[in-house]
């Protein structure tokens, strides 16, 4: 199943079109705090779609009957870009566990890039809630790659897959690559173009280096 928050008139079209404007980037703590409140708002979406359950809370005037979580997620993310993402899910899923996956394109002298996922630190996933986040899905080799390294610590119920920004390409990859029945994909808009070294076009540029600086 596919989620296209931006379809819908909200706060977080402002926040996409402030990630995307140059001028803005310019503030890398603003692009931090945006991406992080775009987490914010794709985590309160996805609790809708999670289990949830009764629960009698002592109030110091008597008891409420009250709806809770039935089970916490695993919120994992691809470093470095995914960071700021991940702490704005984390702020509303505040007491779920946490994955990092270090994962990077190795550029070739040809052009051509493949992707290296080196280290991954996780709990057992064994039938929770996975929520696995990166700012740009731009061809999905990453996403799935992920995924399917993710999968050596357990096997989810249920994965919930978050870009702000994905490609037409990158959807049609990660939906090809990734089993139908288990999981949603989450996005803020589509972009149509992809370039040859695999930037999303209008997209926003690097997510990393515009939320922590140039790397070599």
């Amino acid at each position: 199943m596919l989620h296209q928050l931006g379809n819908q008139n909200s706060i977080l079209n402002q926040y996409i079109a402030e990630v995307r404007d140059v001028e803005i980037q310019k503030d890398s703590l603003r692009f931090r705090k945006n991406m992080e409140r775009l987490g914010e708002i794709f985590a309160y979406e996805i609790s809708k779609h999670l289990e949830w359950e009764d629960k009698e809370v002592i109030t110091p005037l008597g008891e409420a009957n009250c709806k809770v979580l039935k089970s916490q997620p695993v919120v994992a993310t691809i470093l470095r870009a995914g960071l700021p993402m991940h702490n704005g899910i984390l702020n509303i899923f505040d007491r779920a566990e946490n994955a990092f996956i270090s994962a990077y394109r190795k550029h070739h002298k040809n052009g051509s890039f493949t992707i290296q996922v080196e280290y991954a630190s996780c709990p057992s996933l064994d039938d929770k809630v996975l929520i696995l986040s990166d700012p740009m899905l731009a061809t999905g080799g990453s996403m799935v790659l992920t995924y399917k390294e993710l999968l050596s610590k357990g096997k989810p119920k249920h994965t919930h897959i978050v870009s702000i920004l994905g490609s037409v390409e990158g959807v049609e990859y990660v939906k090809k690559h990734l089993p139908t029945s288990n999981f949603t994909l989450w996005l803020g808009a589509i972009d149509d173009e992809l370039t040859a070294k695999g930037y999303i076009v209008p997209g926003l540029g690097d997510a990393g280096d515009l939320a922590y600086g140039d790397k070599l």
